[in-house]
Order: structure tokens, then C-alpha cells, then sequence
């Protein structure tokens, strides 16, 4: 699938930057579900539910950051210190980013390599060259060379193939890059960030140890498609555009790339949360936060991740879980036999 140009993406970054002001008004008023884990313990009424990341030794706060806006936005160094440090501050553990977020790698080594015990630590390799290039296992051991002297650590937590096709990881050569890269030490554990057919095949292959994929009340593909086996197979989840780019603000068809499949769809969907006051709801049963738990109330997935530029953002989202708590279970039916009604075949996984 084709990716998406630098402004069909700062057009989706605004988008999700609005959203997370709608769902950061919220005040928390009760406390959602937690575990135990590593990483911060934050502050506030509560901690923030967390989960085990599949068969990892990790245990991962549900709302993770991501890194794309503040690279591709060109976020001020001090707004950027400001925002990722109140994320931690708020008891937030879990970090992702990409080689290909333009300088999002160098602005977290910046801020919060000096943090590096508060947080889980993910990143994405194999655009560092165009075309196939990207994946060869030459290039994959430079970008992850530079990964790790951009975010300023002598590891991460997690690397992953960000979205290469089903006949790259037939041939296995990214994949035993990864593998040598873990057994250097230069990451903790691998895995695939994709959807449909090469995310089927990076879980069946018993190779990865997580999966990153699209996961929202509007990208419903994957719930049938490859969770099931990711759970059985006991690999740590992590939900990308858990809002589906926030598509029920648009009154008419958007023009970027992402919003256009997902505003078609929600046309379809029509979903009782999305439309008349529902959409400007800043609670836990608006748009914003009825979606966010729909994708967390999703069996398998251990952590959705969401970006912002704005500063103390994270620890408001934190709160508006806490005061929704896990999205009730006919509420969760109700969105998925909507899904399975008006789904059409070619409405695949976003990658």
C-alpha cells in the first residue's frame, strides 16, 4: 500500500493533536482497572491500568506515546522536553517512535535519555533507504545503529520492521537482521508493524515477539484476521491509530489519504458515539473516549498509542480512562456486530 505524503501526514498529525485536546478537557472522577508493573508509577487517584506485553518481561501502561507528530511537526525542543516528561511524570511507560519520523528519535534522546529506566523504549526500522533498499539487512543494522545514537541509549526495548511487504519477510533476511540484533544486544525483542496479509505472516512465522497494527471502531480487520493467533501465540500487542484519526470531526469527505477510507467507512458505520453532541463530548462516552476504550476493550491488545504536541497532555488522557473505565462489554458487541453488518470486503487493515 502506498504511504502516505509528508502532508497527508501532518494533516493526520493535526487531526490526532486535536483530538487529544478534545479528550485532555476530561477530569478524571474515578479510577479504571490497574496491575502491577515496571516503569513509573506516576501520580494521581490511581495508577493507570497496565498489562502484560505478551511473553516479555515487560508489563505496559495502555496508553503509550507516539513519536511522529513531534518529528514531523517540527516541535520546539523545549515544548517537546515539557510534553514527554509530564507523560512519565504521569505514570506513562511506554515510548514508540521510527527512523523515518524525521528528527521524533533525536528529540526523545534529548529529552528523556536521562529517563531511561522510566519507560519502555520502541522503535521502527527499514525506510532509512527507498524502495528495497530499506530492508536489506545491511541497511536494517545501520538504521538500527543510528536509532540507538539518536535516542542517546546503548538499547531499546523493541524494534520493529515497520510495515514491509509479505515478500520481503518471505525472503527472512530483515528478519534474521533483527535477530542478530537482539542476540548483540542491541534491542531486548523484535517485531512486525503491518496489516493484512505480511502481519498474518510475521505472527504465524513464530518470529516476533510483538505486533503493531491498526486497531479502531473504523479498522476492525485484524480483531478476525491476526489477534486471535497473536494472543495464542503470546506476542505483546500495540494498537496504532486507536482513534481512527479522529474522522467523525469532518462534515464532509476529508482529502488525505488515511481520514478519506476512514471517513467513508464511518459514513456506513454511522455509529451513535460519532455523530450529533456525541462528537464534541469531551467525557468518556464521546467520540474520543468511547473509541480509545472500543480499541482497549479489543481481546489481545496491551497498549494503544496515541500522539500529541501539546505539553501535559498525557497525564488529562490518563484521567479520562480512569473516569470511563473499560468500555462495558454490550457497548464493545454493539460496536462490533455494527462492523460486521456494513463491513465491504476491501475494508483492510490500514497501513
Amino acid at each position: 500500500m502506498t504511504r502516505p505524503t509528508r502532508r497527508e501526514f501532518l494533516a493526520s498529525a493535526a487531526a490526532i493533536a486535536a483530538f487529544s485536546g478534545s479528550i485532555g478537557a476530561a477530569q478524571s472522577e474515578g479510577a479504571g482497572r490497574t496491575t502491577a508493573g515496571s516503569g513509573s508509577t506516576g501520580s494521581g487517584p490511581s495508577p493507570l491500568e497496565r498489562r502484560k506485553f505478551g511473553a516479555t518481561d515487560m508489563t505496559v501502561t495502555v496508553l503509550g506515546f507516539g513519536g511522529a507528530e513531534i518529528g514531523y511537526q517540527d516541535v520546539d525542543q523545549a515544548i517537546v522536553d515539557r510534553l514527554l516528561n509530564s507523560a512519565l511524570d504521569a505514570g506513562l511507560n511506554v515510548i514508540d517512535t521510527a527512523e523515518c519520523y524525521a528528527d521524533s528519535e533525536e528529540a526523545i534522546g534529548r529529552s528523556v535519555s536521562g529517563r531511561r529506566n522510566d519507560y519502555f523504549l520502541f522503535t521502527k526500522v527499514g525506510h532509512m533507504e527507498p524502495g528495497e533498499a530499506g530492508w536489506t539487512p545491511a541497511s536494517i543494522e545501520r538504521s538500527i545503529d543510528r536509532s540507538l545514537e539518536r535516542l542517546k541509549t546503548d538499547r531499546v526495548d523493541l524494534v520493529q520492521l515497520h510495515s514491509c511487504d509479505l515478500d520481503t519477510l518471505k525472503r527472512g533476511a530483515c528478519i534474521d537482521a533483527l535477530e542478530r540484533a537482539r542476540k548483540a544486544g542491541k534491542t531486548r525483542y523484535i517485531g512486525y508493524s503491518g496489516d493484512g496479509a505480511a502481519a498474518l505472516f510475521a505472527v504465524e512465522s513464530g518470529r516476533f515477539d510483538a505486533l503493531q497494527t491498526s486497531v479502531s471502531f473504523a479498522d476492525q480487520a485484524c480483531i478476525e484476521l491476526t489477534l486471535p493467533k497473536a494472543q495464542a501465540g503470546n506476542m505483546g500487542v500495540i494498537a496504532k491509530r486507536p482513534i481512527a484519526n479522529a474522522v467523525w470531526r469532518y462534515d464532509a469527505e476529508p482529502s488525505q489519504g488515511y481520514h478519506v477510507d476512514y471517513w467513508k467507512r464511518l459514513q456506513k458505520l454511522n455509529y451513535d458515539f460519532t455523530r450529533g453532541d456525541a462528537r464534541t463530548n469531551t467525557g468518556p462516552d464521546g467520540a474520543a473516549g468511547t473509541a480509545l476504550r472500543f480499541t482497549l476493550a479489543v481481546p489481545g491488545v496491551d497498549v494503544a498509542i496515541v500522539g500529541t504536541t501539546k505539553p501535559e497532555r498525557w497525564k488529562q488522557n490518563a484521567d479520562l480512562l480512569r473516569q470511563g473505565g473499560p468500555l462495558p462489554h454490550d457497548r464493545y458487541e454493539a460496536i462490533r456486530a455494527r462492523w460486521k453488518e456494513v463491513a465491504a470486503p476491501d475494508w483492510t487493515g490500514r497501513t
